[in-house]
């Protein structure tokens, strides 16, 4: 959102669509697109566009618009400086655990980010399944774990922060890409999943359950990367986080199916029960929920 107000200032300061592309690094059709996007979410005209002669008038929503994003930046640029001043005197040393989805596809990204701002907090990561990554912060060694799914036990707190969309994936040239979607054409495959304990199999096997989809086999990974990998290369079908498949390239040979019925689970993080956290932890997930609310605006 910041970014699509900065383009907006600057094309009712430069009141032209190429100078303002100039003005904030960018290509003229993004300022554009930037622009669209704030009308859309706004639901109303902020840019009216004349063709000739080549010129444009700013709305009165616009100008609210304009006003108000000015005192926005302004006071993001004092917050973020408030922020560095904070992060330059927090130390500490913060334990994660993360489930495979979350461990693979979200967390390195975050932590690039989460690291800059806060170089003097020392992170240790534990990746692995649902029941491992439980077990360990019921056992204190985790200070917070992220995970995938709901979870069975009330031995912990858990806070949903991010939704995770389900989706099969299946070579491209599966009977699937060029016949009309039916459950039958799932019968009788070979489905790639992940091992008991793991979300992502406890979702498979619902799915196949509410749909009596008998599976030809299952053969069972440790390792998202290598059930995409084995999927690319014919050796069956799979059931996958949205996450996983986002930067496919043509190359990959994979094409990706949204369930009609939208199976969707919640990515959440989970702490001790009755333990009071350390300032170092609220700060990781004040820190992950932001970076999670930028990652599902627009």
């Amino acid at each position: 959102m910041l970014d699509e107000l900065r383009s907006f200032i600057a094309v009712v300061e430069e009141k032209n669509f190429t100078k303002a592309a100039e003005k904030v690094s960018l290509s003229q059709p993004s300022v554009s697109v930037h622009i669209k996007n704030l009308e859309t979410y706004f639901n109303t005209e902020l840019v009216m566009r004349s063709i000739k002669p080549k010129k444009i008038m700013i709305t009165d929503s616009g100008k609210l618009l304009y006003r108000r994003s000015k005192e926005l930046l302004s006071l993001f640029e004092t917050m973020k400086d408030e922020l560095k001043d904070i992060s330059n005197t927090i130390k500490g040393h913060l334990r994660i655990g993360a489930t495979l989805t979350i461990g693979e596809c979200l967390l390195p990204q975050f932590l690039a980010e989460f690291c800059k701002h806060y170089p003097d907090i020392d992170v240790e990561i534990f990746i692995g399944n649902t029941m491992e990554v439980t077990s360990m912060t019921k056992a204190l060694r985790l200070d917070v774990a992220l995970m995938e799914g709901a979870l069975h036990t009330n031995y912990f707190k858990q806070n949903y922060f991010l939704e995770d969309q389900l989706v099969l994936i299946f070579p491209q040239d599966h009977p699937l890409v060029t016949q009309p979607f039916s459950y039958n054409l799932l019968q009788n495959q070979r489905w790639l999943t992940r091992e008991q304990g793991s979300s992502l199999r406890e979702s498979l096997d619902s799915f196949l359950a509410v749909h009596s989809i008998i599976p030809k086999n299952k053969v069972a990974f440790s390792s998202n990367y290598a059930i995409k990998e084995a999927v690319k290369n014919h050796l069956g079908i799979a059931m996958v986080s949205n996450y996983m498949v986002k930067d496919l390239s043509p190359k990959d040979n994979i094409s990706v199916l949204k369930i009609n019925d939208e199976y969707k689970r919640g990515f959440s993080y989970i702490l001790p029960k009755d333990l009071r956290i350390s300032r170092v932890t609220e700060i990781f997930i004040d820190a992950l929920l932001l970076y999670c609310q930028d990652l599902t605006r627009f």
